[in-house]
């Protein structure tokens, strides 16, 4: 009776947490976005106490170009708060974005990112990352795995189930390689689709996002499977950016017709 109503309460709370992605896709969202917002400005103050913050004047107007372009043409929705955009002196080769509105680009990502378009195309993925609560979904999700899986082994245990032990420890691998990694790895692609037309909209020749995860390949070692990989493979990635290039291109063009192209140079 316990059980069938501990999961009858589960699936009432999915439920009512549905939600849409800026490309359509279903989401469960299980946070409150004022919650995530605030342990995203909380991370943020962390890390610039804990990770060295560029003085360079010159690298840090050029991020801040690059981003302030991509925010003008983000929705307003996204916007209720300003932006705030750190440059740390790091070299790792990444950029972030938390819920909250705020960004993180490396010193290391520009050794990669050649020219402002490149860059755009990252810290335009980052946005798309928070505008389609990537963040809030991972964390419901991997509550309401967390559930699942404690049912799981309360209802083995209740039953005297054989190897009981085994199977828990089975069922957890699966729930890792059978939605976990791939729904990162949806996150990642629906990113990159999302920052794609941001990049567009702002002004910035889309084909260049091609040639960035090209960059990100070559700077890589990773050759981990994609099945047991968060992201997806740089190929798998390229292609899914050149599927959707004569779109972008589309709306690359009609904003180049207003000759109101950003000009961010380092």
């Amino acid at each position: 009776m316990l059980k069938n109503f501990s999961l009858a309460a589960v699936a009432a709370l999915v439920v009512v947490a549905c939600a849409q992605s800026p490309t359509g896709r279903n989401q469960i969202m299980l946070f409150d976005d004022k919650q995530l917002s605030t342990m995203g400005a909380q991370t943020f103050e962390t890390m610039k106490a804990e990770t060295p913050i560029s003085k360079d004047a010159r690298i840090n107007d050029y991020v801040q170009c690059i981003a302030s372009a991509l925010l003008r043409v983000t929705p307003q929705e996204y916007l209720t708060n300003p932006w705030e955009v750190v440059v740390f002196d790091s070299e790792q080769v990444n950029a972030f974005a938390l819920p909250g509105g705020k960004i993180g680009v490396y010193t290391g990502l520009l050794k990669v990112a050649e020219n402002q378009e490149q860059l755009a195309a990252v810290v335009g993925h980052e946005i798309a990352h928070v505008m389609a609560g990537h963040s809030n979904e991972r964390l419901s999700t991997n509550q309401f795995l967390q559930s699942a899986l404690a049912l799981g082994d309360a209802g083995t245990k209740a039953y005297g189930v054989k190897y009981q032990q085994e199977i828990m420890a089975m069922l957890g691998v699966g729930a890792q390689l059978g939605i976990t990694l791939p729904f990162s790895r949806t996150h990642e692609s629906e990113a990159d689709i999302v920052g794609l037309d941001l990049m567009a909209k702002a002004g910035f020749e889309p084909r260049q996002a091609v040639n960035l995860w090209q960059n990100m390949a070559a700077a890589s070692s990773n050759n981990t499977p994609q099945f047991l990989s968060s992201h997806p493979i740089p190929e798998n990635r390229i292609a899914e950016l050149r599927a959707r290039m004569p779109e972008a291109m589309a709306t690359f063009n009609e904003r180049k017709k207003s000759g109101r192209l950003p000009a961010c140079r380092k």
